[in-house]
């Protein structure tokens, strides 16, 4: 056998290795990190609905706006890059803004975390896709919690606009008899979150007429929309 015959294939080896060093890295775009921006200085502003219930009272409504800045990057007690989000409030646009809570966010092997009140929860993962699941408590001390993201790509109008590339993010959808969980999030691309509801209401039991009724007992039920967002 000759000298050429085994130099060729070690070279086309080589070629190969070297080719797929050079290639890029994933695009973020298709993963779908730009559902999950974190950049400093972007913000966004809430307007927030929140009802409370109680058993023969009557229903305390507070209508207010929350506003979620991304601070300065730093590494957090996990090693990893963060991200501080400074929230602030106030009950219209007449007042100033007030100090509200610090929470952090980070992007982390493919996850979008939140960190808020101390707990970190996944509320993303990647690559994004239809009827793709996933522990959201996978990093904090609370039982399993399968969320789910639907209408990946699809338009979701909020307030009086429409992003036209969303996905919505499930955490829980219950409803029986006796009450209603129910934890939505929707995502835009390039924006983030832009519409969030909670809803913990449980019904009437006492008495065999109001049963099926979903006669509220107690309970609240939180909805934010964007308002606007931007980069300071």
């Amino acid at each position: 056998m000759s000298f050429r015959f085994y130099t060729r294939p070690l070279v086309l080896l080589i070629g190969l290795t070297i080719v797929q060093c050079q290639l890029p890295p994933p695009e973020p775009v298709i993963l779908g990190y730009d559902y999950f921006p974190l950049e400093t200085g972007r913000y966004s502003i809430y307007d927030v609905q929140e009802n409370q219930y109680a058993v023969n009272a009557i229903v305390s409504h507070q209508a207010y706006q929350l506003k979620e800045v991304t601070g300065s990057a730093y590494i957090d007690v996990t090693g990893q890059t963060a991200y501080r989000l400074i929230r602030y409030r106030r009950n219209n646009d007449s007042q100033p803004w007030q100090a509200d809570s610090v929470w952090s966010a980070r992007l982390v092997n493919n996850e979008g975390i939140r960190t808020e009140n101390g707990r970190a929860f996944v509320s993303l993962l990647f690559p994004i896709s239809n009827g793709l699941s996933w522990n959201g408590n996978q990093h904090n001390a609370l039982n399993q919690n399968d969320y789910t993201a639907r209408n990946v790509g699809r338009s979701f109008s909020v307030l009086t606009e429409q992003f036209n590339d969303t996905v919505t993010v499930v955490a829980q959808d219950d409803s029986t008899l006796v009450d209603q969980k129910k934890r939505i999030e929707v995502y835009a691309r390039q924006v983030g979150l832009i519409y969030k509801e909670r809803t913990y209401l449980q019904f009437c039991t006492a008495t065999p007429t109001c049963v099926g009724q979903k006669q509220i007992d107690y309970g609240i039920r939180q909805v934010y929309q964007i308002r606007t967002y931007g980069k300071e």
